[in-house]
This record gives structure tokens, C-alpha cells and sequence, in this order.
């Protein structure tokens, strides 16, 4: 018998509120009701509405072994999820019992239901990937509402989340290392000792970050399943409502689930474009670059706590441990050393840099990928405006340029010095400027690339003349004025890029690996 078979014995008996509420009749339907099941609850989806119970199970790290507990649990569903999305949460209802008759509210209560407005279930995140049908433009929308999420989500500063986050790994590693069954031994050793080394070096970072606010009641479970579809925005739901512990926590460990979700389910581009959405988008930008160091610990305990839920799952045993075995080996890799990058890349206005840039951000340095400045988007910042304004001409003179290329580096050094890769794009029409962005990489040891895209001045000038929505305010004026400057010496790899972008991206890959 396995650990999970003793500890998840139900304490109730529910048969006969699960058969009331599959019932087509309670609801005044012909058409069936569809059931899901969970480890944690049983949602009845009943035409325009949809009942989720509380399971009567005592867990580890879940307890609804009572009515009253799972009363609050409702409550605190509702009350938690209201601000992510406030038209799907109706109520929390109880389901009664008069005689042998069950209903809503007639009799004494027996059970507790949070009352929800059915959406398309086809919609969630995780079906959208499994039918191919999730497209990038999706997660620059999804990064909006995450940090949105987050910048509502309330401080917490006096509930120790440094302690409670050690206390999770703890708990995790127990847990993995009860299914023996499941995983080798040898490779559980390997993962504690990993994690906690990882957790040790970075108490000092969690605790600063905790004193300076970025420690929030947060979603908790935001991964691709939560999260809905609706009018083509993305909506985040079923936060976690059973242990505010769990739900309070380091915004980054937040968003690590999500991009833990999509980098295991080999959506690498996915994942990073949603990292450096969010990293341009969020509240106090250099603190987030600096907390990139706690994000391979965060990634491998997301892992973690899904390879330990899986095996808790309702269905085939066999097929659920090989999947916790598929998220474990995730786990053992995120921790895993990889090698620093900087890699920059320089040519004329619409030579593709940007293009380039994230095409191969994902696949440069650890997971989720190299953090990608763009100087384009610095310069906007710098005055504060929207990327997509159009600044004056005086934005581009020789000052403005030196300090959107100082703050690019700066940027740069602070991801570096938080062990994330870099991809910088910048037009680097000068010697010196290129010579600067190395020696950044030079300071914290990281492994350089500079890549010099060439192309016809007349290709570059349609190219630009044919952008749309883009933070770039070039124009055929400006290519033709940046020809005519001298470049100096160029130490950094050509690349011809007048072609189709996928023979580029082939071409600058070659290039990163020829100076490996």
C-alpha cells in the first residue's frame, strides 16, 4: 500500500450528495450533469452552473474532514477568488436534508457547495495547449493579469513566509521520499540535497524580499488549468482557499507554477515571453531582475509539490506514477547548473534584432530562458511613455542613446548577477557601445556572443516602413542616416539576415554554438 492509499481514506461518506447533484433532475435539466473529480473536490457542471464540493479527506497537507471546515473552505473560496473572477463566483450554498430528501436549504445541512456561473470548459489553458491551440498573443494577455493579480494581491509581512517556504520543501521531500515505490532512492537524495543547499543560500535574498513587500496573499495554484478563456481574456480562478500558508508567498514563487506549467509542457517560448512580460510590466522592476535567483528553487519545488499531487489523483496508478516521475526529473533539472549568457545583438534598424532576440531568448541559459532588454522599449521607459508612442526626433539624440544604452546595461547586470541569462538587441552602431556590453558579461563571467546582423539598405527600408505595433519609431530616414555612420572594427559574428526569419534564427544559432 502506498503512503497516499492510508492518508487519503475518506472520513465521510458523500455518495449520496455526489448522486444528488449528478442528478439531471435536482437541477431542472434533461441533459446529463458532468462530474469532475479531483484529489480535493467534486464539481458537478450542471447546464449554466456549476457545484464544487469539498471532499471529506484528511490529507497531509489538506484537511476537509469536517462539515464546518469544509463550510469555511467554501467561504474562504469565494471570498479569495473574487478579485481574479468576480462574474464566475455566485455564492456558497448548503445542500440539506429533510427526512431521506436532499435539497438546497431544506432540513439540516449536510453539505456545502460554492455556487459557480459554468464556464466553457474546452477553454482552460491546459485544453487550449493539449489541442495546440494556445498562441503567443495569449501570453502577453495572461502576463497583464498576472500582474495585475499581483499588484492587488496584500502585503503579508508577519507570517514568516521564508520559514513557512522551508517548512513546504520539507514537507515535499517527505512526501516524494514516502513513494519509494515511485521514485529511486538515489535521486531523492540528489533532490534534497540539492534543495536544501539551494534554500540555504538564498534564506538571506527571501528574507529581504519579504521585508520589502513582495510577499502577498497570492493565487497559490496558477497554473494552466486554472485559468479560463473568456472573450479571449484570460481568467484566473480556484485560488487556493484550504491553507492561507500556501497562498502566502513570494509573487516570483507565484508565477513560478505557471511557467513551471508551460516549460514542462515543452512550451519554452511560451514560458519565457511570459517571464519577460511580466518582468517589463510589474511593480518595482530591478527587485524582480535581482529575485531571478530564487527562481530555479521555486520551478524545482513546483515540480515537486505536482509530482506529489499526482500520485494523489483519482485514475490509473501506473499512468499517474509515470507522470509524477516526468515532473520529478523536471524538478532534479531545474536545479541543475547551466551555463551563463550574455548574448547581444547589433545591425541597422530592420535587420530583425528583435525578432531574433525572442526567438531564441527561451533557449539561451537555465530555465525559463534569458531575460530580453530591448533598447527600443528602455528608451520609452526613460521617458515614460507607452512602448508604442512615437517619441520625437530629440529622444534619439547622442545623451538619450548613451543613458537608454547605460540603463540597457544595467538591466543586464542585474540579471546576470541574479545567474539569469541575458539576449540584449540594440542597434550597437559604435565600437564602444559594443565593447561596454561585453565587458558586462566580462564582470560577472558569462559567456559571450555578439552577433551583427547585415541586410540591404532597400530591405531594411521596407521592413521598417511596413511595422505595425511595434515599439521601434525607425524609419526609412533613420536606416539610410545609420548606413552612412562607420561602424569601426567588428569583432562580433555577421550575420546575413535579408531572408525569412526561421533561416536567421538557424544561422545566429549556429553562430552562439560556434563560440561555445
Amino acid at each position: 500500500m502506498r503512503w497516499h492509499d492510508v492518508e487519503q481514506q475518506a472520513v465521510t461518506d458523500q455518495s449520496e450528495v455526489f448522486a444528488f447533484l449528478s442528478d439531471p433532475a435536482t437541477h431542472g435539466l434533461h441533459e446529463p450533469v458532468t462530474r469532475i473529480d479531483t484529489h480535493g473536490a467534486a464539481v458537478f457542471l450542471a447546464g449554466a452552473d456549476a457545484y464544487k464540493v469539498k471532499r471529506a479527506v484528511r490529507l497531509p497537507f489538506m484537511d476537509f474532514s469536517t462539515l464546518e471546515k469544509r463550510r469555511l473552505a467554501c467561504e474562504n473560496e469565494l471570498a479569495v477568488n473574487k478579485e481574479n473572477a468576480p462574474d464566475l463566483y455566485l455564492g456558497v450554498v448548503p445542500i440539506s436534508k429533510d427526512r431521506s430528501r436532499l435539497s438546497f436549504g431544506h432540513g439540516a445541512i449536510v453539505e456545502w457547495a460554492v455556487h459557480m456561473r459554468r464556464f466553457d470548459e474546452t477553454r482552460t489553458l491546459d485544453r487550449l495547449v493539449a489541442r495546440n491551440e494556445i498562441g503567443l498573443e495569449i501570453i502577453h494577455e495572461l502576463a497583464n493579469v498576472v500582474a495585475a493579480s499581483h499588484r492587488r494581491a496584500p502585503i503579508v509581512s508577519e507570517k514568516e513566509s521564508t520559514a513557512a517556504l522551508q517548512r513546504h520543501i520539507e514537507e515535499t521531500l517527505t512526501s516524494l521520499e514516502a513513494a519509494l515505490d515511485v521514485f529511486a532512492a538515489a535521486d531523492l537524495v540528489a533532490l534534497r540535497r540539492a534543495m536544501r543547499q539551494s534554500f540555504s543560500g538564498l534564506q538571506p535574498l527571501l528574507m529581504d524580499r519579504e521585508r520589502q513587500g513582495q510577499v502577498r496573499r497570492c493565487h497559490g495554484d496558477l497554473h494552466l488549468r486554472n485559468i479560463v478563456l473568456i472573450e479571449k481574456q484570460p481568467v484566473l480562478f480556484d485560488a487556493i482557499e484550504f491553507d492561507d500558508t500556501i497562498a502566502t508567498c513570494d509573487v516570483l514563487y507565484d508565477l513560478a507554477f505557471l511557467l513551471m506549467d508551460l516549460w514542462t509542457r515543452d512550451l519554452h517560448r511560451h514560458a519565457n515571453l511570459l517571464l519577460n512580460r511580466y518582468l517589463q510590466i510589474c511593480d518595482e522592476r530591478e527587485g524582480q531582475l535581482q529575485g531571478l535567483a530564487l527562481v530555479p528553487l521555486f520551478l524545482s519545488l513546483r515540480a515537486a509539490i505536482r509530482a506529489k499531487v499526482i500520485i494523489l489523483q483519482p485514475g490509473n496508478p501506473e499512468e499517474n506514477a509515470s507522470e509524477a516521475r516526468r515532473y520529478f526529473k523536471a524538478a532534479c533539472a531545474f536545479l541543475a547548473p547551466e551555463r551563463l549568457e550574455l548574448v547581444a545583438i547589433g545591425g541597422l534598424s530592420g535587420t530583425g534584432k528583435s525578432s531574433l532576440a525572442t526567438q531564441l531568448a527561451a533557449s539561451i541559459g537555465r530555465a525559463p530562458g534569458a531575460v530580453h532588454l530591448r533598447s527600443d522599449v528602455e528608451r520609452k521607459r526613460l521617458f515614460q511613455v507607452h512602448e508604442l508612442d512615437r517619441l520625437p526626433s530629440e529622444a534619439y539624440r547622442a545623451e538619450h542613446t548613451f543613458k537608454t544604452y547605460q540603463r540597457l546595461r544595467d538591466l543586464a547586470a542585474l540579471a546576470l548577477g541574479s545567474g539569469q541569462s541575458v539576449a540584449i538587441d540594440a542597434v550597437h552602431l559604435r565600437l564602444d557601445e559594443r565593447l561596454a556590453v561585453e565587458d558586462v558579461a566580462n564582470r560577472f563571467d558569462a559567456h559571450f556572443t555578439g552577433l551583427w546582423l547585415e541586410a540591404p539598405v532597400k530591405v531594411l527600408k521596407d521592413r521598417v516602413a511596413n511595422r505595425k505595433r511595434d515599439a521601434s519609431d525607425a524609419t526609412g530616414e533613420v536606416v539610410e542616416a545609420q548606413a552612412l555612420e562607420p561602424i569601426g572594427p567588428m569583432g562580433w559574428q555577421v550575420i546575413e539576415a535579408s531572408g525569412p526569419l526561421d533561416r536567421l534564427v538557424d544561422r545566429a544559432t549556429a553562430a552562439i554554438r560556434e563560440t561555445s
